[in-house]
């Protein structure tokens, strides 16, 4: 019976490789190789001149919000004082802060880094017509971040939804809230009748904002807090103006 060549339809036929050495087979194999790593780096070469391996990131796009260092001079209050919620006297508050003594309020401070631009405003707010005997504590704290390197879509829904999958003995609804940015979501607990704890996430384009409702008033109050549903309709119109003065 006639030998085959096994590498006879080889462009370079030869005989079979011996032990130390290489025949045309083998030759083949590495020509072919060859030119599959001489293909390979060539397709580096082009993926790394347009820019594949280098530093290239997405422009950040931070809807035309630019940083303040003061916070509390963009933020709209308008919408707690038609509540008959005004900001508390300085001098009165207990609250300190970085921006100034431990008397001032609001309060307000903001970061440029690399990465991000960071701004916070905290406000301690007084029901009018509360007399001295009256104990109640309104806080509206509000931050606003602009991601200058990272997109925060991605991880934005995740971590308002999250509250919802809390497990403890305080309970919280976390719902959508339309038309305001690209996304919002609102998150409400209300421990008691004396009490209520509102949060109001949106994003838009690589800024996102958020702001903050925390109230107790006591049972022997005067004064009759604001339910969560007026909470809400406080905070979306704080939230709509404050985020158009940013744009500004």
């Amino acid at each position: 019976m006639p030998q085959h060549n096994l590498y006879a339809q080889g462009p370079e036929p030869g005989p079979e490789p011996g032990p130390g050495g290489t025949g045309g087979g083998a030759q083949h194999w590495l020509w072919a190789l060859g030119g599959a790593v001489a293909a390979s780096a060539m397709g580096g070469a082009i993926l790394f001149a347009a820019g594949a391996f280098g530093d290239a990131r997405p422009d950040p796009d931070l809807a035309g919000y630019s940083y303040t260092s003061d916070l509390c001079d963009r933020t709209a209050f308008t919408p707690f004082e038609s509540a008959n919620y005004k900001i508390k006297p300085a001098g009165s508050s207990s609250a300190s802060g970085s921006s100034g003594s431990s008397t001032q309020n609001p309060q307000y401070s903001g970061v440029q880094q690399g990465a991000v631009d960071s701004m916070w405003c905290n406000a301690e707010l007084k029901p009018a017509g509360a007399d001295s005997n009256d104990y109640s504590s309104t806080w509206v704290y509000s931050s606003a971040t602009l991601h200058k390197k990272t997109d925060p879509s991605a991880e934005f829904a995740d971590s308002y939804r999250a509250y919802g999958s809390q497990r403890s003995s305080v309970s919280y609804q976390v719902t959508p809230v339309p038309g305001i940015g690209d996304e919002a979501y609102l998150v409400s607990r209300s421990d008691d009748s004396s009490g209520s704890y509102v949060i109001l996430g949106v994003r838009d384009g690589w800024a996102t904002y958020q702001l903050t409702w925390s109230s107790y008033t006591s049972r022997s109050s005067s004064v009759k807090p604001p339910t969560t549903e007026q909470v809400t309709g406080l905070l979306k119109a704080s939230a709509t103006e404050t985020l158009r003065k940013l744009r500004s």
